[in-house]
């Protein structure tokens, strides 16, 4: 069974402050209603824009996103 997009997401937390992915991974990690067991980009996408304010453009959910099929899904 693959991994959540949250799993994978929680892999980036940590970085420089001034790393958008790393930034996002830590704020969602401490959002308790994050859809943790979630790989629907759609849920994801949508909990986002409707629920959060950490998050300053969806292009930084996107490119985690693409990160996430490329680690998630090998060719």
């Amino acid at each position: 069974m693959n991994r959540s997009f949250y799993h994978y997401l929680m892999t980036l937390r940590g970085g420089k402050p001034t790393d958008a992915l790393s930034t996002f991974a830590t704020e969602a990690g401490k959002d308790i209603q994050f859809p943790k067991h979630s790989t629907s980009y759609e849920e994801i996408s949508d909990y986002l824009e409707m629920n959060v304010d950490y998050l300053p453009s969806m292009d930084i959910f996107d490119t985690a996103w693409d990160h996430y099929l490329e680690n998630n899904h090998p060719a």
